[in-house]
């Protein structure tokens, strides 16, 4: 027996989430199961004798965020290499999820609460008319944004800071302090990249992030706006409300 991390990449528009949750109702009154990139998982495991009650994962993805650093955690008996593990999984998972990375650690490892860091990507591109393809991970924006106020805004975010104005607690009065590593965007092309690292994320924030971002560089939202929400988020913070699509976000690394 030994415990065993895995590295998952996963296709979020696939699943509802990352996290398994119980089955519903349809509206023919019949239960339906819902499909998550933990429930498949543990399905396969169990094709390969795995008799564990639950995966441990990092963290948890809302329904059409995509992942290719999500990680998970088992206790498992198999007899044989890491690599054969990690292909003996991946022929029995769907398409749209993968065991990128397996490797055995320390029994009492734990992916969420031993997480020094998470790296999330945020993917964006202007233009007028809708574009079906490119538009299954990354948002299209119009109108056009200002690239400049881009980059004079996602510094704002770095530090310790509170952002309760920027995404809600996972519990009831939990601390809403997090501490920004990294925050910034990249244009590659056409496409702006939003890359932000933190110590945790409060629920939805890197997608509420973004979104007060393009606001800002549309012109409907100052910065002044954002800092003040930031020094002062006891207050009305009277930015614009919203979220980015989750068809733009993508869970980067997890790191250790």
């Amino acid at each position: 027996m030994a415990r065993y991390k895995l590295i998952l990449a996963y296709d979020g528009a696939a699943f509802a989430g990352s996290q398994r949750q119980a089955s519903t109702l349809s509206k023919a009154g019949a239960r339906k199961a819902v499909r998550t990139v933990q429930g498949e998982l543990e399905k396969a495991l169990r094709g390969l004798g795995w008799s564990g009650r639950s995966v441990l994962l990092a963290g948890r993805t809302d329904t059409g965020v995509h992942a290719v650093g999500q990680v998970a955690a088992l206790d498992m008996e198999w007899a044989h290499e890491n690599v054969a593990l990690r292909e003996a999984l991946n022929a029995r998972l769907p398409f749209e999820l993968a065991v990128r990375d397996v490797e055995i650690v320390n029994s009492d490892f734990h992916p969420r609460f031993d997480a020094a860091s998470r790296h999330y990507r945020y993917s964006l591109f202007c233009e007028e008319v809708r574009n079906p393809l490119r538009e299954k991970t990354a948002w299209r924006v119009w109108p056009i944004i200002d690239g400049n106020l881009l980059g004079e805004i996602a510094g704002v975010f770095i530090g310790k800071k509170d952002f309760s104005a920027f995404g809600s607690a996972p519990g009831k009065n939990m601390n809403t302090v997090r501490t920004v590593m990294q925050s910034g965007w990249k244009k590659i092309e056409d496409i702006w990249n939003y890359d932000v690292t933190a110590d945790a994320f409060l629920y939805r924030m890197v997608r509420r992030l973004v979104a007060v971002q393009v606001a800002v560089a549309q012109g409907r939202c100052s910065v002044g706006s954002v800092v003040k929400a930031l020094e002062k988020p006891q207050l009305k913070s009277g930015l614009p409300a919203g979220l980015a699509p989750a068809h733009g976000l993508e869970l980067i690394e997890v790191g250790y």
